[in-house]
């Protein structure tokens, strides 16, 4: 899905300007493009160390992480007698857990919450389709899309402390909260995204 997003759509850059659009005639090339190596191989190269700097800094020193990494049940002796008092998941997956606890079950079933967790995941993928402004760089959008945006990130935020905590009817309304607040930054986006007023687009740059 990524690499037919970024053949169909194209990718974006912090000043917005669509090197697509003015190309050289010979070669073809967009003008405002740069080459693939060293520009960006040094960059992931960078990006490569620093990771591998932290994996190993919590592999070979910390890799239980306070229970977030190697969870603090996986050392605790198994009894078949004893149920825990709560389970949770694995601190990058608390938002969607979250999700699935926020949905009524139905019918005694819990398939709705799986559902909804799912495509919770799914909608990430179609990104690219359901932005329908006329610029890529959040330097030049409008309030509406920055106000969306904000309430996102504390609803994800707030959905990934929820999954943590055990259930209870307070936590659920919050949740289920988070959850519509979630969804309707997807689901709105070709609304908002194509009434938000934007700066004018930025031309290219290069001589």
């Amino acid at each position: 899905m990524h690499l037919v997003a970024l053949h169909e759509v194209g990718s974006n850059n912090p000043d917005g300007v669509e090197i697509k659009k003015k190309k050289d005639p010979v070669t073809h090339i967009p003008l405002d493009g740069i080459p693939f190596h060293p520009y960006y191989t040094v960059k992931d190269i960078v990006g490569v160390i620093v990771f591998l700097m932290v994996f190993s800094a919590i592999l070979f020193f910390a890799p239980e992480m306070g229970g977030y990494f190697l969870e603090a049940a996986n050392f605790v002796p198994a009894d078949p007698l004893k149920t825990p008092e709560h389970i949770a998941p694995l601190w990058y997956f608390t938002p969607f857990y979250a999700i699935l606890r926020a949905v009524p079950p139905l019918f005694g079933s819990q398939f709705p919450g799986v559902v909804a967790m799912g495509l919770s995941i799914v909608l990430m993928f179609f990104l690219p389709w359901l932005d329908r402004s006329k610029v890529k760089s959040i330097r030049y959008r409008g309030p509406i899309y920055k106000i969306m945006l904000a309430l996102f990130i504390v609803s994800f935020v707030g959905l990934g402390y929820l999954g943590l905590l055990p259930s209870t009817p307070v936590a659920t309304i919050f949740a289920q909260v988070f959850s519509v607040i979630y969804f309707l930054f997807f689901l709105l986006m070709p609304w908002y995204t194509s009434i938000d007023k934007t700066k004018p687009e930025p031309e290219r740059v290069t001589g």
